[in-house]
């Protein structure tokens, strides 16, 4: 093994010949000079020593130590404005239907080939069932009072638009969280409060023609659930001037004031006999047009539809057909004697 021991500077150029790399560096640059200072044995007299400033430390409070309550400033922060909700708007109240009460004769609906409430399923229920389904998802769906006021009318006299018009009202009334009022609005041969039985008093054109007198309270409340009457009212010859002026709109929305759950139904002379359809067809949101099956022609259809274009919403309902494409018959499932 080879021994290991220090090389001196001495021993170092003895052994080359020549000096080493520290010893030519110290020659150079004076590295010994390098070395630090040693410190005096003691300080003259006099003299005190100065002590470099510390920087104070935060003081860490114990747990058992009172921690002292934070001094208020003069100049202090704005408190935060906490925002206020917006008052709640005034809705509009609903008004309420009918003051006067008119019980219905079944036996006379049952004459008139009308729906009898009590009478359960029919044939003819079960087809209104149909009509008013699709009425009532549009009217619904529409967002708006407009879409719940729905006119009836045909193109020419006969057609059977009162005879719909009334039947539609008894099967929608059948819905229980439904209000529905009929409104004769055929102020020339007014002929719904006949259909149900009763004599007509005050109504729409009343109302029309006297701004004091407000639609609601002329309804008639019928013994029918949810089915209220407002009749036609005094004629006047001039009933298409006052159905064509701004009271018009005024009266029409009373009727569904505040009221989401109400159908208000129109029954209007025919489109082609008279202007008193195409007046209101501006006012409501869905027009229900009848044909008669083998008797309206495609040209009173075509030009019902375009007097009634104020409302763009127009559905087609064809009346008294015989015949049915697919074959079924409506109202036999469940009668007595057939088989289930």
């Amino acid at each position: 093994m080879t021994e290991h021991s220090k090389i001196s500077r001495e021993g170092a150029t003895k052994v080359t010949g020549k000096p080493s790399l520290f010893e030519r560096a110290n020659d150079t640059f004076g590295l010994d000079a390098l070395a630090p200072a040693k410190p005096p044995v003691r300080l003259p007299e006099g003299e005190k020593r100065v002590r470099r400033p510390v920087a104070p430390q935060p003081a860490v409070p114990s747990a058992a130590a009172p921690v002292a309550a934070p001094v208020e400033t003069a100049v202090q922060a704005p408190a935060p404005t906490i925002p206020t909700a917006e008052p709640v708007k005034n809705l509009p109240q609903a008004v309420s239907l009918g003051h006067a009460h008119q019980p219905i004769s079944r036996d006379h609906l049952r004459d008139a080939g009308l729906i009898v409430p009590e009478d359960g399923v029919s044939e003819l229920l079960e087809e209104f069932r149909i009509v008013k389904r699709e009425l009532l998802a549009d009217a619904r769906a529409g967002g708006s009072s407009k879409a719940q006021q729905i006119l009836v009318s045909s193109p020419h006299p006969g057609e059977g638009k009162t005879y719909c018009a009334v039947n539609l009202a008894i099967a929608l009334a059948a819905e229980r969280d439904l209000e529905v009022l009929l409104v004769d609005a055929d102020v020339i041969k007014p002929s719904v409060p006949a259909r149900l039985g009763f004599e007509p008093g005050k109504g729409l054109m009343d109302a029309l023609a006297d701004p004091s007198l407000q639609p609601e309270t002329l309804a008639v409340k019928t013994d029918i659930d949810n089915l209220f009457v407002l009749p036609a009212g005094s004629r006047n010859s001039n009933a298409a001037e006052y159905l064509a002026s701004a009271r018009t709109g005024e009266v029409l929305a009373r009727l569904t004031q505040g009221a989401p759950n109400r159908i208000v139904i129109f029954d209007t002379p025919p489109a082609l006999a008279a202007s008193a359809a195409a007046e209101l067809a501006a006012h409501v949101g869905q027009v229900l047009l009848v044909a008669r099956a083998d008797e309206t022609s495609r040209a009173a259809l075509e030009d019902a539809q375009q007097l009634l274009s104020a409302c763009v919403d127009i559905k087609l309902l064809l009346n008294a057909a015989q015949f049915s494409p697919s074959g079924r018959q409506f109202g036999s499932y469940g009668a007595q004697g057939e088989r289930s």
